[in-house]
């Protein structure tokens, strides 16, 4: 009987690289490798700023009610701005992990998560146990630190993947002039929210006041977005508006 393969080399949702000469393999990696971050990178840096700066008007609209008070919220926003110092570099991270995966190479991407898996174990012990006690921080905000060392260990990961791939086909990553603009967009939507949340009363109504400061902070993500003239924004609204055009 014919043996059927069970594992071609490919990533399951990640890039499949074509076949061909090596310096055809290592151009088209790194143009979808390019296209990929640049995709990521308009999405989850919003993300990472809503995070940051409103945690807690996320929280209260998912979770605020009942016994779920406003100050529980508060502490939950500490966990999710924990895990917004490294969800740019987990996410990015995953793209690299295809990359090697479609060059039929799964070691290296298991070595780096090994690193990822042991350093995440030693900073979180680190920072959730001696360091909130030596900077007197309350125990119920130390989880945080857990989130934090988790995005710590994976911009250590994504940083030993992108340069063992950048030897193999060359120079890859986000150009500093987008990550400039996508961060300058995230922060003036973020101070926009902040605007609104002065002005709403997020204990008594976490839903409607979370939404409606959530709503501010897209609008003006996607504004700014669009009047910088980032390239991922104006495609993505021109297909909104070819989609909803009858």
């Amino acid at each position: 009987r014919r043996a059927v393969p069970t594992n071609t080399g490919r990533p399951p949702d990640g890039i499949a690289a074509p076949a061909g000469g090596a310096t055809e393999i290592a151009a088209y990696l790194r143009t979808r490798i390019g296209a990929g971050l640049r995709r990521l990178a308009f999405f989850v840096i919003p993300s990472s700023m809503a995070f940051l700066a409103l945690g807690d008007v996320i929280s209260g609209v998912i979770f605020q009610s009942g016994k779920f008070t406003r100050s529980d919220s508060q502490t939950v926003w500490a966990v999710v701005a924990g895990s917004a110092v490294g969800l740019l570099a987990s996410t990015m991270g995953r793209l690299y992990s295809s990359a090697f995966y479609a060059l039929r190479d799964t070691r290296t991407p298991l070595r780096f998560a090994i690193i990822r898996v042991t350093l995440t174990g030693v900073l979180g012990y680190l920072f959730a146990f001696p360091l909130p006690r030596l900077l007197v921080i309350e125990p119920r905000f130390a989880v945080a630190g857990l989130t934090a060392s988790a995005g710590l260990a994976g911009w250590v990961e994504f940083t030993l993947l992108r340069s063992s791939l950048n030897r193999r086909i060359g120079s890859t990553g986000l150009p500093a002039v987008l990550v400039a603009k996508l961060w300058a967009s995230a922060a003036v939507a973020a101070a926009a929210a902040w605007g609104v949340k002065s002005q709403v009363d997020l204990t008594a109504h976490p839903l409607r006041s979370g939404c409606l400061i959530l709503a501010a902070y897209g609008i003006v993500y996607f504004a700014a977005a669009f009047a910088l003239r980032i390239e991922e924004c104006t495609a993505l609204l021109r297909q909104l508006a070819r989609r909803i055009r009858p």
